[in-house]
């Protein structure tokens, strides 16, 4: 069964995009339980994951303990 999801009118661009429309950023916006993001390139393609599942993302990468398929929580 697919569950459906609402998507917020809410996008806010990366700050490090820069200006304008023709720029290719990753564009997140936000609901009560998800963060969705988005390609500025491909707006009708969303990834709607967790505030939980996105830090343990960010952790990875920022202390490098990403590994593929998981992230080590000991770091």
């Amino acid at each position: 069964m697919r569950r459906t999801v609402a998507i917020p009118n809410n996008w806010q661009k990366s700050s490090f995009s820069g200006s304008g429309d023709g720029n290719n950023c990753i564009e997140l916006a936000t609901t009560p339980t998800a963060f969705h993001l988005r390609e500025s390139d491909a707006p009708t393609t969303h990834l709607t994951t967790t505030p939980t599942a996105l830090a343990a993302l960010l952790h990875g990468i920022r202390s490098e303990t990403l590994t593929a398929g998981r992230v080590d929580r000991h770091g």
